[in-house]
């Protein structure tokens, strides 16, 4: 085998590599935990409720997003799936920001506890390992391999997952509304399971990996 043979198979497995779904999926949320986004709202007095405003103001903004999004017919459809999902993510990412904000818990929000609060609903397995409960207290595990390994597996379960979306493209109109409104319950999820979390004692931990 010469070396430009060499060359083009190498080539040819880093494209495959690059364009595996999974890995787009796992590099896409990494990028979210890198810039996790800041938040100008003050803690509140009440914050249940302010926070249960902002979970319903960021679920129709995603339904919008993601209805809009579904609007093209065809194979169009299929290629807004990832850009629909991390614009998704993105928003979801900074109404959990803004409910630890209110909550006055902006210092416990960790690369952990947004993925908690992100994926909880739609991937618990994946995320079990994240978040230990000591009786009243949330202790958040802080370990790179730990974090690794889940966002390895959140690409796979939402990888299965992507499957439906991409039927519900391929239907006009009807599979745009349903998508929209899978992304109002989906970022509805968020937020309820970001008020659960940051209304408790939360401890942050450092382990060793193992």
């Amino acid at each position: 085998m010469d070396d430009l043979d060499k060359r083009n198979r190498r080539a040819v497995a880093i494209t495959f590599v690059l364009d595996d779904p999974v890995t787009r999926i796992f590099r896409a949320v990494e990028r979210i935990l890198a810039e996790i986004p800041a938040s100008e709202e003050p803690r509140a007095d009440n914050p249940d409720v302010r926070a249960r405003d902002l979970t319903t103001a960021a679920g129709f903004r995603a339904a919008g997003i993601s209805g809009t999004m579904a609007l093209p017919p065809g194979p169009l459809g299929f290629v807004t799936i990832l850009p629909d999902l991390v614009a998704i993510w993105r928003l979801q990412a900074q109404l959990v920001s803004d409910i630890a904000s209110v909550f006055g818990k902006n210092g416990k929000l960790t690369e952990e506890a947004m993925l908690y609060c992100l994926f909880r609903h739609a991937a618990a397995q994946a995320i079990r390992d994240l978040i230990v409960r000591v009786g009243d207290r949330a202790v958040v595990r802080r370990a790179p391999l730990i974090l690794q390994r889940v966002l390895r597996a959140i690409g796979v379960e939402t990888t299965q997952r992507l499957a439906g979306r991409g039927i519900a493209r391929l239907l006009p109109l009807v599979g745009a509304v349903a998508v929209a409104g899978y992304a109002y319950y989906d970022t509805t999820q968020v937020g309820h399971t970001a008020v659960e979390f940051f209304s408790q004692n939360i401890e942050v931990e450092n382990y060793r990996d193992s």
